[in-house]
Parts: C-alpha cells; sequence; structure tokens
C-alpha cells in the first residue's frame, strides 16, 4: 500500500529540541519557566497591537477561561458559530449556560452579520440577552469582522474570537486572533504550529492576562500556604510544551506560505473542472489556507471521492457538521439559513500539511482526477 497521506500532520523546524535540551539541563519541568514566558512574548510580537498572551493547556481551555472571564454563568446564553468544531460550543456547557447557534455567510462560510442580529433581538425580545459571540475564523479564512463587530457593540455583547485555526491569517493587514475582546489560539497537532497539545488566550488587557494566568494555576492566592478564594483551574502550558512553540515559531510564516502554495496547487491542477469549486479570498482578507477545502455538486459525489482517496491511502474529511446538527445540541436554539448544512453535504477538506511533498500532492491531485474520470 501507499505511504498514508494526512490531512494535516505536525511539521517541526528541527530547533524545537534546543530549547527543550536547554528546559531540561536547567530541570525547568514545570508548567512556569524561561520557555513560557519566551513563548508568549514571541506570540505577543507577531500578532502585535500589544496584545497580551496567556500560553495554556489547550485552545479549549483558553475558550473556557474566556468565558468565565467575560462573565458567562449558570443560565447565561451564549452565541456561539454553528459551523465550527465542537469545541467552540462545549465550555458554553461547563459553565451552565447555554449555546445559541447563528449560521453562517457564503462568502467566508463564518458567522452571518445578518442571522447574528437576529438572533441577538430574539434573545433581547425574550428577556434573555446574550452574554457573549463566539465567533470562527474557519479553516483559516478571517469571518467578517467588521459587520460582526458593529452587531456586538450596537448591542453591547462581547465577542470571544476563536483563531484556533487562523494564526497567520489576517483582515485588513491584521493579524487574526487581535479583533475579540477576548481571543483564543490552537496549537494542537494538526495547526498550523503545533506544540502537539497547547492554546493560548489573547488580550489587550494585562490585567485580564494577569487574571487568566491566576485562574489557570488553581487560582491561588496571595499567599505563604495553599489558599483560595476563587474556583481554580490546572490549564496553564508546561515549559517543556512551551519550548516546542519557540522552536515552532521560527517556522510559521513558512508554514502559511506553504499552505498557501498547497492551495493554488490544487486550484491549478483543477482549473475546468466544473465539479470542483474552491472558498474564494475575499478582497482585504488573507487566509493561512489551513485547510483547503472544495465544495462539490452533491453529498453522494463527496462521499464517492472521500472513499475512493482513502483506498489509496489518502486522508480526506467532511468538513465540521455544523453545531445545530450535533445530536448533543439537537434542543438547543438555533438562527439557520442553510448555508453551514449544504457545506457539509458537498464540503472536502484536502491534504494540506506544510510539509507535503510535490509528489503528495500529484498523487492527491491524480487519485482526484481519476476519481471524476470514472464517475
Amino acid at each position: 500500500m501507499n505511504k498514508k497521506i494526512w490531512l494535516s500532520s505536525p511539521h517541526m523546524s528541527g530547533k524545537e529540541q534546543f530549547y527543550i535540551k536547554e528546559a531540561f539541563e536547567a530541570n525547568w519541568v514545570a508548567p512556569l519557566g524561561p520557555n513560557v514566558n519566551g513563548f508568549e512574548n514571541e506570540l505577543e510580537a507577531y500578532l502585535g497591537r500589544e496584545m497580551n498572551v496567556a500560553a495554556l493547556a489547550s485552545g479549549t481551555s483558553a475558550l473556557h477561561l474566556g468565558l468565565i472571564l467575560l462573565g458567562v454563568k449558570n443560565g447565561d446564553e451564549v452565541i456561539c458559530q454553528s459551523k465550527t468544531f465542537s469545541a467552540s460550543a462545549n465550555p458554553i456547557t461547563y459553565l451552565g449556560a447555554i449555546p445559541i447557534f447563528v449560521d453562517s455567510e457564503k462568502d467566508t462560510w463564518n458567522l452571518c452579520p445578518e442571522q447574528l442580529e437576529l438572533a441577538v433581538k430574539d434573545r433581547i425580545s425574550k428577556g434573555k440577552k446574550p452574554k457573549a459571540i463566539i465567533a470562527v475564523h474557519l479553516y483559516g479564512m478571517p469571518y467578517k469582522v467588521d459587520e460582526i463587530r458593529e452587531v456586538a457593540d450596537k448591542y453591547e455583547i462581547p465577542i470571544l474570537e476563536d483563531s484556533a485555526e487562523s494564526l497567520g491569517s489576517t483582515y485588513k493587514g491584521v493579524k487574526c486572533g487581535t479583533f475579540g475582546d477576548i481571543a483564543i489560539l490552537s496549537f494542537n497537532g494538526n495547526k498550523i504550529i503545533t506544540t502537539s497539545g497547547g492554546g493560548a488566550l489573547v488580550t489587550n488587557s494585562k490585567a485580564v492576562k494577569d487574571k487568566a494566568v491566576f485562574l489557570s494555576t488553581q487560582a491561588r492566592d496571595n499567599a505563604p500556604h495553599y489558599q483560595h478564594s476563587e474556583i481554580g483551574y490546572n490549564y496553564r502550558m508546561s515549559n517543556i510544551v512551551a519550548g516546542i512553540g519557540r522552536g515552532q515559531m521560527t517556522i510559521l510564516d513558512n508554514h502559511v506560505k506553504q499552505r498557501r502554495l498547497n492551495h493554488m496547487f490544487y486550484m491549478n491542477a483543477f482549473d475546468g473542472i466544473e465539479e470542483i469549486r474552491f472558498l474564494e479570498e475575499p478582497s482585504q482578507m488573507y487566509s493561512n489556507r489551513w485547510l483547503t477545502t472544495i465544495q462539490l455538486p452533491s453529498y453522494s459525489i463527496r462521499e464517492g471521492l472521500r472513499k475512493f482517496l482513502l483506498k489509496d491511502n489518502i486522508e480526506s474529511r467532511p468538513l465540521w457538521k455544523p453545531m445545530h446538527l450535533q445530536p448533543i445540541f439537537k434542543d438547543s436554539p438555533a438562527f439557520i439559513n442553510g448555508i453551514s448544512e449544504d457545506l457539509f453535504k458537498k464540503g472536502l477538506c484536502l491534504p494540506s500539511g506544510s510539509n507535503l511533498t510535490e509528489d503528495d500532492l500529484n498523487r492527491v491531485i491524480l487519485g482526484i482526477k481519476t476519481y471524476f474520470t470514472k464517475c
């Protein structure tokens, strides 16, 4: 059998071992240390806009703390983009809050401003003004930042920006991860850079960062003994994991460049195949193209192609199944226009890793062309 071609596998720089070795030699094997501080500083410099970064155990933990810091409590309602991975929505339920799902728009596949305002108006009319809006930059494509911010500001609702998939993407030349009242990043194994696990909370407030660090280290009060006045969490990133991140930061821009080249490689190869459509990059948006995605004419063709590639040991995946279609959220309020459901039925993610070789890409392309020739 041919070697496995993964959807998005880790891609090391070779410099990670330097920081890990340094941590071991200094015995900084703990959820604190110079690598944690260094990684945070490097992320802050990369994002710009005087952001403050707290390195955490995962993007999910960052979302959880973000909601806490925005004041979300049991019984509150939080608007969440429906077209996303479940980790965007799950932390809402950790707090006993209620997710209100909102559909996508066709230009970016992200949160629809019109449906968002309908949802806000509806919940306010029912006496339940949402406490926060979770907006996601899906597959690295920025959401409509200005339009979403306009709705949020109009009704005075804070935005929790989910940038798990969009490190390196920009909107009007400004880095994603800097637009929300609080934002989060993910360094999971399949992301643009990885620390194996890990994530970060991003804020323009030093006080908010300090509070996030406090909560993420079990909320220990400033006392010589162990004293706790608030519920805390074991969410801080370790010094070893942060060392991997520091090595990854040295090649972040190269990873973005390579994934965008992968996207162009696919687009050029499939030019003229009318059954395949790509998501175009809207004006003033720059996507890291974390995953290259295509739309196909029907569910049966999408599944046929996915299974055909799998037989050749090529991994591809359907687009995220919307949260309002998930069994666990079937009773949650949802404001739907049909776009995310159609994308799920017809959309497929292609292998997109920055470590794909030209031979890998050509094998994927040959497989897809062969499928369409046969069907």
